[in-house]
């Protein structure tokens, strides 16, 4: 991708549920290596985000429930 990285690359690891468009992802992306910069010194160059979407149903926020998941039918 011809990007030019220093040894301070770091790696950005990002779990959501689906459903934001790719202008918002970008826009996430932008703000983020924006903010590393300002605040971290870290070169934009360097900021490699991983952005992993699922649904909702791939998601438990404890007592081992998917609180978010849909009932199936058994039909």
């Amino acid at each position: 991708m011809n990007i030019a990285r220093s040894d301070q690359q770091i790696f950005i690891n990002i779990t959501m549920k689906e459903g934001r468009t790719t202008q918002k992802k970008q826009a996430l992306y932008a703000r983020i290596a924006e903010l590393l910069e300002q605040n971290a010194a870290i070169r934009p160059q360097d900021v490699i985000i991983i952005l992993t979407e699922n649904t909702q149903e791939n998601w438990s926020f404890g007592n081992g429930i998917a609180q978010l998941a849909r009932e199936e039918s058994d039909s």
